[in-house]
């Protein structure tokens, strides 16, 4: 395998020494570009309590193309498909070499908290979110319990 730029190289180091509250994110071992993602759902969301796995893979032409990045926990979400792809500028046309790994993971969290239905990805969860925001929540929260993974809290 090719050497890796010296920018992934600087930033999966930051990744790892200055962890983002609710983000672990992992290379491969055998592929550095490939990494394991896990995104805890923000507090007082229909996500917390979850956390959910991710895949984010750097093409050959990052940094001046985005980072390819995905649910693999199955999420209820009106900007997350059943295959796990997220409706987000950032990771379309609004890309600049200038983001890093860390900026594309944070902007997933912030969506977690704050979900856009007039931008949606899964049109039928976008309506359900219009039609009936309390319902489409509970059903968010199902799903959350239902497939992401449990915060187990630390014990007194």
């Amino acid at each position: 395998m090719a050497t890796l730029p010296k920018r992934i190289i600087k930033e999966t180091e930051r990744l790892i020494a200055d962890a983002v509250p609710g983000i672990n994110a992992r290379p491969h071992e055998e592929n550095l570009r490939y990494f394991d993602v896990d995104i805890t759902g923000p507090e007082q969301s229909p996500f917390e309590g979850g956390v959910f796995k991710l895949e984010l893979f750097l093409p050959e032409e990052y940094p001046m193309s985005p980072p390819r990045v995905r649910f693999l926990t199955k999420i209820y979400h009106p900007n997350i498909d059943k295959l796990g792809r997220i409706c987000l500028d950032i990771l379309k046309d609004k890309w600049s070499p200038a983001l890093q790994i860390r900026t594309v993971l944070l902007s997933i969290q912030a969506l977690l908290s704050a979900p856009n239905p007039d931008d949606p990805l899964a049109n039928d969860v976008a309506q359900h979110w219009k039609d009936n925001e309390p319902e489409a929540i509970a059903k968010a929260r199902e799903w959350t319990q239902t497939y992401a993974e449990r915060i187990v809290p630390p014990q007194e």
